[in-house]
């Protein structure tokens, strides 16, 4: 078990599972799964009083607040109505913050780290869609804000099979701790 520990002060962030992310096909685990897992997670968190974050991701129909900058795989074009909505299983509970990011990580740009210091956390345990790309930038964002990180990676996954597994192999030991659903619900069990 990679994963060592939990900060009494832990809170779970979920990164954009929404209707548009969750519907999408993944690799390894699908959508379905990682939305179970992390309802897990969720749960448990709750349970214990500790903060849950639901992170989304969201454009104004024009695109004017979309991050800006020549790619090569072009503008993302247009979404269709209710993409951007967290998945009913996660949501609504009142004491649950949301996030809504206009970038690939969930700190630039939003209240994400005010609101987490605010109620004294020092570690994350991230799950979500897509491994590499939303999951991952939070993660190495939260690793540059001094915060422990801990990735729940059978509760995420990417678009691509080999992309999850080199953030989860390469990336994510370097950014924090690593550890299954099972393995993060047992520390929360145990009260560390």
């Amino acid at each position: 078990m990679a994963v060592t520990t939990l900060d009494p002060r832990t809170a779970l962030v979920v990164i954009d599972l929404q209707a548009g992310t969750v519907a999408a096909p993944t690799e390894p685990f699908g959508g379905a799964d990682v939305v179970a897992r992390s309802v897990e997670l969720a749960n448990a968190f709750r349970a214990r009083d500790l903060p849950v974050v639901l992170v989304r991701v969201s454009f104004a129909a024009d695109g004017a607040d979309a991050v800006p900058g020549r790619t090569e795989t072009g503008p993302g074009g247009a979404r269709p109505e209710g993409w951007d909505v967290v998945v009913d299983e996660l949501a609504g509970h009142p004491g649950d913050l949301t996030v809504t990011k206009r970038n690939w990580g969930a700190f630039h740009g939003t209240g994400l780290d005010v609101q987490l210091r605010r109620r004294g956390v020092t570690q994350i345990v991230l799950t979500g869609i897509a491994t590499s790309i939303g999951v991952e930038s939070t993660a190495r964002a939260a690793h540059e804000h001094g915060y422990h990180v801990t990735l729940a990676t059978d509760a995420m996954s990417d678009m691509n099979a080999e992309a999850h597994r080199n953030s989860v192999e390469r990336i994510f030991p370097r950014l924090g701790e690593t550890g299954t659903t099972a393995e993060i619900l047992e520390l929360l069990a145990k009260g560390h």
